[in-house]
């Protein structure tokens, strides 16, 4: 099912109930903390809660309603909105989780005491303890919920450009003898439509081009939805170099399918002028096809799938003929950029060995914590294999955090990414 900007903003407008119930709770913890101020102070505070909240609702119903659907959910106007409701909702939710275990312990003592003892009126003094707990509660809630604000807050306007080198080796017994020691460099997700900083974003390329890798991959989501989004980044992504050259395939984003547009004939102009900026980058685009690549007298076989990707994202993607022509022992590197393709028709392909995936697509939900080898995001709600190398049976997948950023217009903990990836014969 195409997933349509419409769609997406009438989801909006039905999660604001969701909104009010974290208000209120918010609300409840709010009222305890406040319960010594005075009664003006409490007044000024309550109102000041409620006029932003309201003004957060109206900001969401402009945005889904009255707002053109025109770029899909990456337009400004839903860039502001995502960042105002990160800001405002995700310390909430951090909040009213020391608020709900409270009640919880509450509401276990009343039903494990309930049956035992006739239920009478609490006496002041437990009442007084109550509110004096509640209060503890409340104002530790408010401590703990400053750090996710302050991360947001850092996300948005310094974390999304925050850009992190990964360096991977991997050995191959099977790896041709002339690509004994390749270095190649993979980009993923750039979604031009998001960015805001040129300065910024030519940073990346140049620490790109420093890598000095053999090789570079792009695996897809040049663009949110419109191919015009790269007008004013084809200087900067322009300078992105290879001496074995720059590859490409595409992301479910590149096809348009998250924008209105007049006709199926003007979504279809997008993306044959997407294929033309691929082109003048100096990227050659593989479209379910595959080319050998050649070094010190050895070859590789190069794939390039279109998007394939599970829980309703398209299906342009064909593995079979992909290796249509392709030799059955090759060493082979596929471009998928869904990491549920790998999954789904790679990793346990007993026809096929393709040795290496090449991944983008989850972005590590651009929010969570990386400390050594422990990874939390809540991308590993949707996806098994959300960041970094996995490996089964023999095959490896490098699942790439991205370069840019969609949605939420900033990244916490998950930077994005520019990977270096070594290549060893065994």
């Amino acid at each position: 099912m195409m997933l349509t900007a419409a769609k997406i903003y009438k989801a909006l407008f039905s999660i604001l109930l969701v909104f009010t119930l974290i208000d209120l709770y918010t609300y409840t913890g709010l009222r305890a903390s406040l319960r010594s101020s005075s009664s003006r102070m409490r007044k000024i505070v309550f109102r000041a809660f409620w006029a932003i909240n309201f003004a957060v609702y109206i900001l969401v119903l402009y945005t889904a309603w009255l707002q053109s659907p025109k770029y899909g959910f990456a337009g400004g106007w839903f860039k502001f909105m995502a960042a105002v409701l990160f800001i405002s909702y995700i310390p909430k939710i951090f909040y009213i989780i020391f608020l709900l275990i409270e009640d919880i312990y509450r509401l276990i003592r009343f039903i494990a005491v309930a049956p035992y003892k006739l239920i009478k009126k609490e006496e002041a003094s437990s009442v007084e303890l109550f509110q004096s707990r509640r209060k503890f509660i409340a104002n530790t809630g408010t401590i703990v919920a400053a750090i996710p604000f302050t991360g947001m807050v850092y996300g948005i306007t310094k974390g999304k450009y925050n850009f992190k080198v990964h360096k991977v080796e991997i050995t191959y017994k099977d790896l041709p003898k002339g690509f004994d020691g390749i270095q190649m460099t993979q980009l993923s997700d750039i979604h031009s439509g998001s960015f805001d900083n040129k300065e910024a974003v030519q940073h990346a390329v140049d620490l790109a081009n420093e890598q000095k890798s053999d090789i570079m991959f792009f695996t897809g989501d040049l663009v949110n939805n419109r191919s015009d989004e790269m007008a004013n980044w084809m200087d900067v992504f322009g300078k992105l170099k290879a001496p074995m050259g720059v590859y490409s395939s595409l992301g479910n984003h590149d096809y348009g399918d998250y924008a209105e547009w007049p006709s199926a004939e003007a979504k279809q102009a997008n993306l044959e002028k997407l294929f033309d900026i691929h082109k003048q980058l100096g990227f050659k685009l593989l479209r379910n096809e595959n080319m050998k690549i050649e070094r010190n007298g050895s070859h590789i076989e190069l794939l390039g799938l279109e998007n394939w990707g599970k829980g309703g994202f398209s299906k342009y993607g064909d593995l079979n003929k992909t290796l249509q022509g392709t030799e059955p022992d090759s060493f082979k590197i596929l471009m998928s950029h869904d990491p549920t393709h790998w999954e789904a028709q790679v990793m346990n392909n007993a026809e096929h060995h393709i040795h290496l995936t090449l991944a983008g697509h989850t972005h590590g939900a651009q929010f969570g914590v990386e400390i050594g080898d422990v990874k939390i995001s809540p991308a590993r709600l949707s996806y098994d294999r959300w960041a970094g190398l996995y490996e089964e049976n023999g095959k490896y997948l490098y699942v790439n955090r991205g370069l840019g950023f969609i949605g939420f217009p900033g990244r916490v903990g998950i930077w994005p990414e520019i990977t270096v990836i070594t290549l060893r014969s065994a």
